[in-house]
């Protein structure tokens, strides 16, 4: 669309833009509330719990992703309550763009939005294989028939409306919740806390029963120790389509933590426990190859058969949640002129279709190559660039603007972000010692974006957009102060 008028500010140019602009990039308001959100979040992660988590273990034995998941619990516990403070300052559909575009402006902005969705569009693509692999083992079926049919299912779901989908998946997340319970107490009985040390110790610095690869076999898990809690900042991006965004994104973020801690703490102790650290820790189901390994119940019962086909549930709880996520962030960087603008446009029942279709042809064909491991690398890489600048985003907006209302005040202010800031980027690091290659690539990826807005978008900005309005109503305060 043409420009009615353009403003250049701070190295960026912004255009006016006509009413109709917004009239076709608009999403379905007050479609949740904070138990719809509670679910959200929890419904992003909970795949983490059927499957991923365990290549921690060839990484560094049980005592090492124990460490690693206590550090990365810790981290995301912080953060998640930082980012409760900031999603009820700034409750728009950026979320993380949002945030860091308040303290940073355009480039902070840009570089956490796209890290983002660096993370956000590589999730399903890793989730889908891994969904796969269940079905391989449930029906006999799987590869690239089974990603696509769930990426055509589930994004068209999603264009249909927003409302059903987060019912949906409230329920399907509820189902998967069940087979994560069925598959704890089922386990227990066999528990035994030897079967957690049957890794060889290696020469490695360090090693011991306890830590069999050693000291850096902690840092190598912290990858894999995060997909845990990998997406639950994805809540904030439901902003726009909650009915008390200030109230209800604060208690659907913390509400969903506490559920996936005490997950993440079940799971990482019954599964090897129950079958052994060797068992399970190179599998694309774990939680099967548990149940049926000969330190369990030995084959298919019909416990196995229920948690597998019931399981099947949080893999696309997951990835049913993440496609929402990624196409909220894609509607709000390409409404703000980040990223081209026919991708935030909004179908009849207010879905952004093209945010929605094209991300999935891309996460389809990175699917194929069936490396689930090394796609939560890339995701992982995304992810922990994105939680540095929400951190220090946290930490700059509590000394610059002391104060913007609050409407939730972070327990500890900037104390709690600052440890989940150190724990961030330690994390950023930790991807490098698993495959740098892997990370590097996704670095490369990340540097074109960046280099898109350097050369195109910041100079094609959109003025009126909602993230954009924060930043000029502050600069109007400035100059009346």
């Amino acid at each position: 669309m043409a420009a009615d008028q353009s403003t250049h500010v701070h190295g960026v140019d912004y255009e006016k833009v006509g009413n109709d602009y917004f009239e076709h990039r608009q999403l379905k308001k007050g479609a949740a509330g904070w138990i719809l959100l509670v679910g959200l979040g929890v419904a992003y992660v909970i795949s983490g719990d059927f499957a991923g988590w365990n290549f921690g273990l060839q990484q560094g034995g049980w005592g090492g992703l124990l460490i690693a998941t206590l550090l990365m619990a810790t981290m995301y516990t912080c953060m998640v309550f930082s980012l409760a403070e900031l999603s009820s300052m700034i409750p728009t559909a950026g979320g993380g763009y949002g945030f860091a575009r308040r303290a940073f402006g355009p480039w902070g902005g840009f570089m956490t939005g796209t890290a983002i969705l660096l993370e956000y569009a590589i999730a399903p693509a890793a989730i889908a294989t891994f969904i796969g692999a269940y079905c391989e083992s449930l029906f006999g079926v799987g590869g690239w028939v089974i990603y696509l049919a769930f990426y055509i299912i589930f994004i068209g779901i999603h264009i249909y409306g927003v409302g059903e989908a987060l019912k949906l998946m409230f329920v399907i997340t509820a189902v998967a919740a069940l087979a994560l319970l069925v598959f704890i107490v089922s386990m227990l009985p066999h528990f035994d806390s030897g079967k957690l040390f049957d890794l060889p110790v290696t020469p490695a610095v360090g090693a011991s029963a306890f830590l069999p690869l050693g000291y850096l076999g902690i840092w190598s898990a912290i990858p894999y120790a995060m997909w845990f809690f990998l997406a639950i900042e994805g809540v904030p991006l439901a902003a726009e389509e909650t009915r008390d965004p200030t109230r209800d994104l604060p208690r659907g973020l913390i509400g969903g933590m506490l559920v996936l801690l005490l997950f993440a703490a079940l799971i990482l102790v019954v599964g090897p426990g129950g079958a052994g650290t060797s068992t399970i820790m190179a599998s694309g189901n774990p939680l099967i190859a548990a149940l049926e390994s000969p330190l369990a119940y030995g084959r298919s019962t019909w416990i196995s058969q229920f948690v597998n086909f019931v399981g099947l549930a949080g893999l696309v709880a997951s990835f049913f949640s993440i496609i929402f996520a990624y196409s909220r962030q894609i509607f709000a960087l390409s409404r703000a002129g980040y990223l081209p603008r026919f991708l935030s446009i909004t179908s009849r029942r207010k879905s952004p279709v093209a945010a929605l279709v094209i991300p999935g042809v891309i996460g389809f064909a990175l699917s194929l190559s069936g490396q689930g491991d090394l796609l939560i690398l890339v995701a992982v890489f995304g992810a922990t660039v994105s939680y540095v600048m929400m951190m220090l985003s946290h930490i700059v907006l509590r000394r610059k603007e002391p104060h913007l209302e609050r409407p939730y005040r972070t327990p500890g202010g900037v104390f709690t972000s600052g440890v989940a800031l150190i724990l961030a980027v330690v994390a950023v690091v930790a991807g490098f010692l698993v495959d740098p290659r892997v990370v590097i690539g996704a670095a490369i990826v990340y540097g074109i974006l960046i280099a898109y807005f350097a050369f195109y978008s910041r100079h094609h900005l959109v003025a009126q957009a909602p993230e954009e309005e924060f930043e000029a109503i502050r600069r109007a305060e400035a100059e009346l102060g």
